[in-house]
């Protein structure tokens, strides 16, 4: 295995919120708290507070939510040691994607892993256990019953899922799974990776009857041996811990505003703005619901439903019924954070642009904000892939150009004609400097029109040289197309591997050697894009 790495700001793929909050730019170092780097976990740590008794009710609520899997050694001792007074997490979250769903699943988690082992030997006082937080109470059917298999999209149909129905995916009955499974063991093959990928998603779908049980197994099957706590938010104990926040957002509604701030400011220092606060920002969760809780007039409803509460009618099911109650994008970071001994989230570019908004918030409800990373980012070559790259004499860095200017750079480095008139235009410009002078020493009058045949000249030869390169380009279609066709393999879509493509189709080349490389290359603390090729 090779492993290349180029700066994210370079991949042409990253916001400059991102970019700039990689680069720790001023502007915006008032929207976090400590910056992720080896050295500033020691700070963290100390100021991170976390209640012991909160301890006792996440560890034994965890353990319950295992109930149902047999429980790896390496998963019970990390709950084993998550009871101590010493211990602390670092977590990622993601949604209930069908079969991971695309690559950067496992990007996510791998990093959070290793994470935790680095932050294990250097800080040998302390213990550190990963999470993978499950984002069960998601009601965005459409964003994760699907994933793409060699440019196919495998999808999850369900007729009983509709248009208005919005209750947690978590819930889920595994329905309809089953004609996907009979697909996919045609797609993926007989050979041994095949059958191996077939049985995983049999094991995991067909024999647990609701998503959330679904995933879980899934990751647990892939990461257990590495020590991975799976946490399910959706959980009465767990939200019981969490009701004095939930209270006061019903009640104070504190995130709206603080929240509103932190986003002008952030459009002031020249920044887009990923989410907006509501003025509550919870849902009511039931059965087949996930619905806004909106207040009116002193009275509080439930969004498109007849569900209405007075304040002691409301306050009252939260005291009987706290899992009703169910974060949003402003809340569950905070959620999160009361009741995990956290000191870091891993997310990709997009909940970090969200996590940016949110420090006053924190700091207004007394709640340490975690340090936030940018989750490691890779691109996967394969041996074939390999192989044409070098025979089409492609860089790593070539493979992140614009299309159209990777295909004009190789047709012009591998013509046998120069199609490149940069030389002519210098010299033109050089011999319109003379008669600049000329005009100013003559009538300066004529300034406007020597600029205005400088203008046409310079593109008149553009316009040439784009005929000459597009001629040439017809000339080597056959170049062009393979150009095309590897840069497509690479980024489907126009996109980054690992936003589109399903980890399957390189453990069917790789097997467990996939997740063995990927240990082996995601270092979360270095920042920057890797490669990966044989």
């Amino acid at each position: 295995m090779s492993i290349h790495h180029i700066p994210y700001q370079e991949t042409g793929y990253y916001s400059k919120l991102i970019c700039d909050y990689l680069e720790q730019k001023d502007a915006l170092k008032s929207f976090y708290g400590n910056f992720p780097n080896l050295e500033n976990f020691k700070e963290q740590i100390e100021q991170k507070q976390f209640a012991e008794e909160n301890r006792e009710v996440l560890v034994k609520a965890v353990r319950n939510q295992y109930k149902n899997i047999d429980l790896h050694d390496a998963v019970d001792n990390a709950l084993n040691r998550l009871a101590l007074p010493n211990t602390f997490t670092v977590t990622t979250g993601h949604q209930l994607n069908l079969f991971t769903g695309p690559l950067y699943f496992l990007y996510k988690i791998v990093s959070t892993i290793n994470l935790a082992k680095q932050l294990s030997r250097t800080y040998p006082e302390q213990d550190f256990v990963p999470v993978y937080w499950m984002a069960t109470e998601d009601h965005d059917f459409e964003e994760i019953n699907y994933f793409n298999f060699r440019g196919k999209k495998i999808k999850w149909n369900r007729a009983d899922i509709q248009d208005n129905d919005k209750g947690a995916v978590g819930e889920l009955s595994t329905e309809g799974l089953s004609e996907v499974y009979q697909l996919i063991c045609s797609e993926f093959g007989t050979t041994k990776m095949g059958t191996s990928l077939c049985t995983l998603f049999e094991e995991a779908y067909l024999k647990h009857d609701n998503l959330t049980e679904a995933t879980r197994f899934l990751a647990n099957s892939l990461f257990a041996a590495y020590g991975l706590i799976i946490v399910d938010g959706n959980d009465a104990d767990l939200k019981r811990v969490f009701m004095p926040y939930l209270k006061q957002e019903l009640l104070e509604q504190k995130a709206f505003d603080t929240v509103q701030k932190q986003a002008e400011a952030l459009q002031k220092a020249g920044y887009g703005v990923q989410v907006n606060a509501r003025e509550i920002n919870l849902f009511y969760l039931a059965d087949g619901l996930r619905e806004r809780i909106i207040e009116k007039e002193g009275s509080f409803f439930v969004n498109d439903t007849e569900l209405k509460f007075s304040k002691e009618e409301l306050l009252l099911e939260l005291e009987n019924h706290p899992e009703r109650f169910s974060p949003n994008v402003i809340m569950r970071p905070l959620y999160q954070e009361v009741i995990l001994p956290n000191l870091a989230y891993i997310g990709g570019g997009g909940e970090l642009a969200y996590w940016l908004e949110l420090k006053t918030f924190f700091d207004e409800v007394e709640v340490q904000f975690p340090m936030l990373m940018l989750r490691n980012s890779a691109l996967l070559i394969t041996d074939k892939q390999q192989q044409k790259l070098e025979k089409l004499d492609l860089s790593i860095a070539d493979l992140f150009l614009d299309q159209n200017d990777l295909v004009n750079r190789k047709i012009r480095k591998i013509s046998n004609i120069d199609i490149d008139f940069s030389p002519q235009k210098q010299h033109l410009v050089r011999q319109f400097e003379a008669l600049y002078n000329i005009a100013e020493e003559t009538d300066a009058s004529f300034i406007g029109a020597v600029k205005a045949q400088e203008v046409k000249q310079l593109k008149g030869l553009e316009h040439l040289e784009k005929r000459l390169l597009k001629a040439q380009k017809k000339k080597l279609s056959d170049h062009v197309k393979r150009f095309v066709a590897i840069q497509n393999e690479l980024f489907p879509q126009e996109n980054l591997q690992e936003r589109t493509t399903n980890f399957s189709e390189f453990y069917l080349e790789y097997g467990d050697r996939l997740l063995e490389d990927l240990f082996e290359a995601l270092d979360p603390l270095d920042y920057r894009f890797t490669i990966l090729s044989k």
